[in-house]
C-alpha cells in the first residue's frame, strides 16, 4: 500500500512545488533584474499582468522605475503613464514601448490628450532620462528616469496594452481589464490603490446598465410573451393571461428604457469609445418597443376585420425585439467583461424559460387537437356521418 502511495506523494509534491514556484514568480519582490538593478519598492499591479519597480529619491524628486509587463506576444505594446492632472487616460503622460518589425525595441513618450489617441510620441509635462525597453521571455520592461518637481508623493497611475500595426500602436480593446487598468501609487510607501471618484461610477454606471436591460428586455419580455402565448388557450385563464401580459410587457418597456438612457448617458461620457453594433442594436431595440407600446392604443376589436393584421404585426415585432434583445444583452456581457457566473447564470435563466415554452407548446397543442376532436360532427355506427346522430336525409342535403 505505501508502494502504490509513494508515486501519488511525489507527484503532489511536484505539483505543489510547481505551484508555488509559480506563485512567487507572479509577484514583483522575488523578481531579480538580469542587470542586477535593486529597486527598494515593488507593486504587483492588479491587471493585465503588470508589475511596478521604483526608487523614490524625496529631496530632488526623482523617481526611478521599471515596469514590466509579462505574458504578451511582441506584436503587441505596452505603456506605463502617470496622470498629474486627473485619473484616468486622458491627461496621462506616458513611457510606450514595442517591438519593431525588424526586431528592434522602441522605447519613446508620448502625452494622451485624446481617447482616440495613437500614442504619437512627444514631450512630457515633467523631464524624463534613461528611457529604455527589453522583450525577453514574452515580457517587456521599460525603464526610465523621472522627474517629478511639480508632481506630489502620491500619483494617478495608468498601464495599458494593445496590438502594433505597421511599426505603430493601435488602438487597445475598450473592455474587461484594458477600462480597468488606473489607480493611485503613494511613491513614499509604496502603497497602490484603485482608482475612485469618476471611474468608479462610471463602472458603476455600467452595471447599472447592465442588469437593467438584462432584466428588462431580457426576462421580463419572454415572460410576458409566454403568458400571452400559452395562458390564453384555458379560458379560466382570460382576461388574466392579458393583465399578466401586459404588466410584465409594460415593466419590462420602463425599467427597459430606464437602462437605455443609463447606456446613452454612459456613451456621452466615453467620448473615443464606441460599441457601434451594441449601440445601433440598442437604438433599434427601443424603436421597436416604442413603436409596440404606442400600437396598443390602436388594438381594433377581436371581430374586427383589421385585427389579424394587428396580430401578425404585434407578434412579428414583439418577437424581434426579443430577439435582438437577447443578442444585445450578450454583446454587453462582452463589453463589461464580468465574472463568468453572471453569463452562466443568464444562460440558466434562458434555458429555463426555453424548457417552459417547449412544455407548454406541447401541452397546449395537445388541449387544442382535443378539442378540435371533440367538438367534430360523431361518426355514424356505419362509417358515414349525420347529424346529431342520424343519417341525413335527401331533405336535408338540399
Amino acid at each position: 500500500m505505501l508502494k502504490m502511495l509513494r508515486p501519488v506523494s511525489s507527484v503532489v509534491c511536484i505539483i505543489f512545488s510547481l505551484y508555488i514556484s509559480s506563485s512567487y514568480a507572479q509577484s514583483c519582490a522575488s523578481y531579480n533584474f538580469a542587470s542586477n538593478q535593486i529597486f527598494s519598492h515593488c507593486s504587483d499591479l492588479p491587471v493585465l499582468n503588470s508589475f511596478l519597480h521604483w526608487n523614490y529619491d524625496e529631496p530632488t524628486k526623482t523617481v526611478k522605475i521599471a515596469y514590466r509587463h509579462a505574458g504578451v506576444s511582441p506584436s503587441r505594446w505596452v505603456a506605463w503613464a502617470i496622470n498629474p492632472s486627473g485619473r484616468g487616460m486622458i491627461g496621462a503622460q506616458a513611457l510606450v514601448a514595442f517591438q519593431k518589425s525588424d526586431g528592434g525595441i522602441r522605447a519613446y513618450t508620448a502625452p494622451v490628450t485624446a481617447y482616440q489617441t495613437q500614442l504619437q510620441e512627444g514631450d512630457l509635462s515633467f523631464p524624463v532620462s534613461e528611457l529604455s525597453a527589453t522583450y525577453a521571455r514574452n515580457e517587456y520592461t521599460i525603464f526610465a528616469t523621472l522627474k517629478l518637481d511639480n508632481v506630489s508623493s502620491t500619483v494617478n497611475q495608468v498601464w495599458q496594452e494593445g496590438p502594433v500595426s505597421g511599426n505603430s500602436p493601435a488602438i487597445h480593446p475598450t473592455s474587461g481589464q484594458n477600462v480597468q487598468s488606473a489607480g493611485n501609487l503613494n511613491l513614499l510607501s509604496g502603497q497602490t490603490g484603485r482608482t475612485s471618484g469618476a471611474v468608479d461610477s462610471r463602472t458603476k454606471k455600467k452595471n447599472i446598465h447592465g442588469v437593467m436591460n438584462a432584466v428588462s428586455w431580457g426576462i421580463l419580455l419572454p415572460i410576458g410573451a409566454i403568458f400571452a402565448r400559452y395562458l390564453k388557450v384555458f379560458p379560466a385563464a382570460d382576461p388574466t393571461w392579458f393583465y399578466l401580459h401586459a404588466l410584465c410587457q409594460t415593466s419590462g418597456y420602463i425599467t427597459g428604457v430606464a437602462g437605455w438612457a443609463t447606456g446613452l448617458q454612459l456613451g456621452s461620457q466615453s467620448a473615443g469609445i464606441q460599441y457601434t453594433a451594441h449601440r445601433v442594436i440598442g437604438i433599434v431595440i427601443f424603436c421597436l418597443a416604442t413603436l409596440q407600446v404606442s400600437a396598443m392604443l390602436l388594438r381594433p376589436k377581436k371581430e374586427h376585420k383589421y385585427r389579424f393584421y394587428w396580430n401578425v404585426y404585434h407578434h412579428f415585432i414583439g418577437y424581434s425585439v426579443i430577439v435582438l434583445s437577447v443578442i444585445n444583452i450578450f454583446k454587453g456581457f462582452n463589453i463589461l467583461d464580468p465574472d463568468q457566473k453572471w453569463m452562466r447564470a443568464y444562460i440558466g435563466v434562458l434555458i429555463g424559460l426555453a424548457a417552459l415554452a417547449a412544455t407548454l407548446e406541447i401541452y397546449t397543442w395537445y388541449v387544442v387537437v382535443k378539442r378540435k376532436k371533440s367538438s367534430s360532427p360523431h361518426k355514424m355506427p356505419n362509417g358515414t356521418h349525420g347529424y346529431n346522430g342520424y343519417r341525413a336525409s335527401s331533405q336535408d342535403r338540399v
